[in-house]
């Protein structure tokens, strides 16, 4: 009995484990499908992402932004197909189709260095210039100044300051000195240098590199040893010219005053010997007068007066004269004045 039921029972327990052994197989296989059955089921979300993230970066390697202050020049296999001038975003074909190539628009300044030039006179100076310039802002010449110096601002700095180097030497020929180192500031033409000077470089900036020039100026002008020495005698002579020149036109306007003033004087000269021969006219009458009426009204003391006169004339503190006491005109001194007629009583009752 025992082992029919131990017999019984086994195949009882394998059953139940056969059971149990399907049933979890068919729960892990159903739970398998259930977690499969989500992503199979919406495949075209990943594609769309996918799509907008290729989308985006092609739209981001199309994009090209123009700074303020640059160009920049679209080439198209290393040929420049076109310039944008205008700052924001533009479009463009993706790398290697096109390529976007900043260029600088703004203000440089470039310096010669100490040259050491001639002027007209034969002397040198030793001179500095600068150069204020940019790229001129329109597609030829910004084209034009990538082909020359392959859009390296550094480079075309360097090949201004060969140009202007040059520019001074043909430049300072056409000025003596003296017309750059002067005293008299009204004689310096410094500005007429600087004119002509950018007039030697301005066009060919322009058409070699598409540069233009803002401005032109002399930082630094010096004088070497021996054209200072030059100078300074060269100074000293027209010191000394210009003393002469001042002393001999001193000496013109004090030569006219002086004639001047002896005109003036012999005027005044005439003017009184007029006037004193006219008073000596007039004082010669009145006297005339005076003595007609001293004549008419005693006879005797006119002459007596005239006689003292005549002597008064002809005597001088050197004079010695001898003459008789009893001639005129001493005979007044002796016989004293003459009687003057006694004049006739009026009788107070007339």
């Amino acid at each position: 009995m025992s082992p029919t039921l131990v017999h019984g029972d086994h195949p009882h327990h394998d059953h139940d484990h056969d059971h149990a052994h399907d049933h979890n197989h068919d729960h892990g296989h159903h739970h398998a499908h259930h977690h499969d059955e989500g992503p199979a089921r919406f495949p075209w979300r990943r594609t769309a992402l996918a799509s907008l993230l290729v989308l985006f970066a092609a739209a981001t390697a199309c994009l090209v932004q123009v700074r303020s202050g640059e160009a920049t020049v679209i080439t198209r296999f290393g040929n420049p197909a076109r310039v944008l001038l205008e700052p924001g975003l533009a479009w463009r074909l993706p790398i290697p189709f096109e390529a976007a190539v900043p260029v600088d628009l703004r203000l440089r300044t470039t310096s010669s260095g100490l040259q050491d030039v001639g002027t007209r006179d034969g002397l040198r100076i030793i001179v500095q210039a600068y150069v204020a310039w940019q790229v001129k802002p329109d597609p030829d010449s910004i084209q034009r100044f990538m082909r020359a110096v392959q859009n390296q601002p550094d480079e075309a700095a360097r090949q201004i300051r060969t140009f202007v180097g040059s520019a001074l030497e043909t430049s300072a020929s056409g000025f003596d000195l003296s017309d750059l180192v002067n005293t008299d500031a009204g004689k310096v033409r410094i500005a007429d240098f600087e004119q002509r000077l950018r007039e030697q470089i301005e066009r060919q900036l322009l058409d070699t590199y598409g540069v233009r020039v803002v401005q032109v100026g002399i930082e630094r002008l010096t004088l070497p040893k021996v054209t200072l020495g030059a100078t300074v005698d060269r100074m000293r002579a027209e010191r000394e010219t210009i003393a002469t020149q001042r002393t001999a036109e001193g000496k013109r306007k004090a030569a006219e005053i002086r004639s001047a003033a002896e005109r003036d004087a012999r005027i005044l000269q005439a003017d009184a010997t007029v006037k004193a021969a006219d008073i000596e006219a007039q004082s010669r009458v009145q006297a005339a007068d005076i003595y007609g009426k001293a004549y008419s009204g005693s006879p005797e003391l006119y002459n007596m007066l005239r006689s003292l006169d005549t002597l008064g004339t002809l005597v001088n503190p050197g004079t010695r004269l001898v003459l008789r006491t009893d001639a005129a005109p001493f005979r007044v001194l002796v016989d004293g004045p003459p009687q003057q007629p006694s004049a006739k009583p009026v009788n107070a009752h007339d």
